[in-house]
């Protein structure tokens, strides 16, 4: 890095924190940093193959340092993946299906899952064209937009939480 662009970086950086902005995964003083605290959140269950592509990718993103030690919360979500034939062509085939994947997710204290101590939700889309593919090729193809839409929709809840935990930090 040349030192006119390390300048201009570390006045970035001034300038940043002069405006209150702190990192979202920094340490925040005396309270629990929030990486520590996504640790400490189980992924329930989530049915289907989708589903379980995305608790997967969710336990990656929470739970970098292997399975949570102490558990102190539950994170449930409801999950759809909705596909749908977009370009159709004279005779009533489609040559296009977008896919759009929902969730709906409440973060609880262990043991206590009707009072949720956060919400939120997350939404994504993709798409893929089918003509001329063929059937082993399309599950491939269907397979790689279910992983791509629960990596989306994980980074989104992930962030999300991790929102909630930096405004109301363990201390």
């Amino acid at each position: 890095m040349s030192p006119k662009h390390s300048f201009c970086a570390v006045a970035g950086l001034l300038a940043l924190s002069g405006c209150g902005f702190t990192p979202l995964y920094g340490d925040s003083g005396d309270a629990t940093p929030v990486a520590a605290q996504l640790e400490q959140v189980r992924v329930e269950n989530i049915p289907e193959r989708a589903g379980q592509m995305l608790r997967d990718t969710l336990q990656d993103d929470m739970q970098r340092q292997g399975a949570p030690v102490t558990q102190l919360y539950a994170l449930n979500v409801s999950y759809n993946v909705a596909a749908e034939g977009i370009g159709i062509q004279p005779d009533t085939s489609s040559t296009r299906v977008r896919y759009v994947a929902s969730a709906s997710w409440s973060l609880a204290p262990i043991g206590q899952p009707d009072t949720p101590v956060a919400q939120g939700q997350a939404i994504s889309e993709d798409a893929e064209n089918t003509v001329d593919n063929q059937y082993f090729a399309s599950e491939l193809e269907t397979g790689t937009i279910n992983q791509q839409l629960a990596d989306e929709l994980a980074a989104q809840i992930t962030d999300q939480v991790a929102v909630f935990f930096k405004n109301h930090p363990q201390g």
